[in-house]
């Protein structure tokens, strides 16, 4: 079943369905070739998906982001982000990375990140003189940091299939974050030294700097929020995402006092409709989940290997390739509810961490979503920067560069996934 199902997947992707509805075709027709197993086991398992109460926890946290963002407080993050780094060479490349580990803290989607901070900075750094497939490159990567900044859609995923605290991947994933995000500010800077670009801003005093700080504190403190309800035991993952959508209600209505009616029916369709997009990629994962369970791939899959390669450095290096590959074409929340069945019992049986093993997946898979040939983020952000997609690709060289040494690092530096 296993064989049939992944050759029909890959013939649908070839043919441009979207994922969600490939991966229940494929499901479904793996079981056909089976012939003992009822059909209707797709739609009960599809069903099944929809009825944890910890996914209530994607659609309130998306609801959040987009709250937060839509209104005064959106523009005083960014303002401070830009106003911060005004002082540095490449300061406003390096604006969309400080920008991308702020917002991270409220919207959780890379995707999400990239249109929302492209649609603003790649304009404004193209008036600043920077090339357009550069600013592009750079918020293509920079949109990445968000999936290991609480809280992170892809990590409350990887914690469905892998049974691992929600909590301590938040906390896992802070150091990793902040690391990529210093390599991408120092990729920066050393572009902007090389080809003599200078900064044409004035230096922001300290205090206008404080005030734009305390202006933004409510929406910083979010992520801090969450991390301490989760990790000291206040509310479960679903009900802290309830208590963050109400925490930016209260900011909209009584704080900022910008959230009109309008606004926020827009805000609730745009969370809505982007829920729904995860939500199938998630019924359609559980579908061939359970194809893979009945098949027993991944128990063969371990064994197969734990037979053959000894080496857990090598066994690490091969799961880290395969995912660079499967990345390329995949997005990331359905490549971590293929993948994450699979590698979980592998990780048991070579001893490595599971929360370790979630944060490489969110770095590896992150980084294919603008790794061509259908890198989510590269192409909406060379749409936004009116870029070739050839010159972009060239531009992202050294911040990919970057982003594997984090990537090698955090697979054999355990410390660096503290929790």
């Amino acid at each position: 079943m296993t064989l049939i199902m992944v050759v029909t997947f890959c013939v649908l992707m070839m043919l441009a369905v979207p994922v969600g509805y490939g991966l229940i075709i494929a499901a479904g027709a793996g079981i056909l070739f089976n012939g003992y197993v009822p059909l209707s086991i797709v739609a009960q398992q599809v069903y099944d998906q929809t009825q944890s109460f910890p996914m209530l926890a994607l659609p309130f946290f998306m609801l959040a982001g987009t709250l937060m963002l839509g209104g005064t407080l959106g523009q005083q993050l960014l303002e401070l982000a830009s106003k911060s780094m005004q002082r540095w060479r490449g300061g406003a490349l390096s604006t969309t990375v400080i920008s991308s580990v702020v917002f991270g803290g409220v919207s959780g989607s890379a995707v999400a990140n990239a249109s929302a901070l492209g649609s603003v900075l790649i304009p404004w750094q193209k008036r600043q003189g920077y090339p357009a497939p550069l600013c592009a490159a750079n918020n293509a990567t920079s949109a990445v940091i968000d999936v290991l900044i609480p809280p992170s859609i892809p990590l409350i995923l990887y914690s469905l299939v892998s049974g691992v605290s929600v909590a301590n991947l938040f906390l896992a994933g802070i150091l990793p974050g902040i690391l990529m995000a210093i390599g991408f500010v120092f990729v920066c800077w050393a572009i902007s030294v090389k080809r003599g670009y200078a900064t044409k801003d004035e230096r922001v005093r300290k205090r206008d700097l404080a005030g734009l700080a305390m202006k933004s504190m409510p929406a910083l403190l979010l992520p801090v929020l969450i991390i301490l309800g989760l990790r000291f035991g206040f509310a479960t993952p679903t009900e802290v995402a309830v208590l963050s959508v109400v925490y930016s209600l209260i900011l909209s209505l009584f704080f900022y006092r910008d959230l009109t009616w309008k606004r926020f029916c827009d805000n609730f369709v745009e969370a809505g409709t982007a829920t729904g997009v995860v939500m199938l990629v998630i019924m359609g994962s559980a579908a061939v989940g359970w194809v893979l369970t009945f098949d027993q791939t991944p128990q063969h899959v371990a064994t197969w290997v734990a037979d053959n390669i000894s080496n857990p450095i090598v066994i690490i290096l091969m799961m880290n390739i395969l995912m660079l590959i499967v990345g390329m074409p995949l997005d990331l929340p359905p490549s971590i509810l293929l993948l994450g069945p699979i590698f979980v019992p592998l990780a048991d049986a070579i001893g490595l961490d599971r929360v370790q093993l979630g944060i490489i997946m969110v770095i590896n898979l992150g980084i294919g979503l603008y790794t061509p040939p259908i890198g989510t983020t590269l192409f909406i952000s060379t749409s936004i920067a009116k870029a070739p997609l050839g010159a972009t690709t060239r531009e992202l060289w050294p911040f990919f560069a970057m982003a594997m040494l984090l990537l090698i690092a955090v697979s054999y530096i355990p410390a660096l996934t503290i929790y």
